[in-house]
């Protein structure tokens, strides 16, 4: 997806790949970009002074479960410096918590084998986890589109905080690749 016509104003793009995140400068004209599959992506601003941030994270450990709690898995670990990265560089450059507002996209179970085994829960643990941070953390959710089984394709703007997104189809797993 290219970028939607109504962001031609915007001067700069940032895309942001997995495992990275980028805040604004206040007042700063940006598109911040990313594509999604079971990773998240935490879209939060702080409209008092325009301030906007994104992060991009995934769960990379071999401990995750539908059953652990975030806290307890090495996975949810990974998801939290993501959000505190974030966060802190927000409060670094002016935003205070009480102000943040966000915004949370993806999850998806983008492979599908149709069983419901640990190995391919990461979509629906990062959303349960996004969720969770967020109500501890107190900052209000106040749009979302987390877990299904397509991928998404984000836009956020950092001059009028709307989402534009974009689904992509999901991949079946061959029971035999002969």
């Amino acid at each position: 997806m290219k970028r939607p016509n109504r962001y031609k104003n915007h001067k700069n793009i940032v895309t942001l790949r997995p495992g990275e995140f980028y805040v604004s400068n206040p007042g700063e004209n940006i598109l911040l970009h990313t594509l999604l599959g079971s990773c998240v992506a935490a879209c939060l601003y702080d409209p008092e002074i325009d301030l906007v941030g994104m992060n991009h994270f995934l769960l990379s450990g071999h401990q995750y479960s539908r059953q652990l709690k975030y806290t307890e898995s090495e996975a949810g670990r990974y998801g939290v410096q993501s959000m505190e990265l974030l966060i802190n560089a927000m409060l670094n450059r002016g935003a205070e918590k009480k102000r943040l507002r966000a915004k949370a996209f993806g999850g998806a179970k983008i492979l599908n084998n149709g069983n419901k085994d640990n190995f391919l829960c990461v979509g629906e643990v990062n959303s349960r986890f996004i969720i969770d941070f967020l109500n501890n953390e107190k900052i209000p959710l106040v749009s979302q589109n987390l877990n299904g089984h397509q991928g998404r394709i984000v836009f956020f703007s950092s001059q009028t905080y709307v989402i534009d997104m974009c689904k992509i189809k999901s991949v079946t797993i061959a029971e035999n690749f002969a």
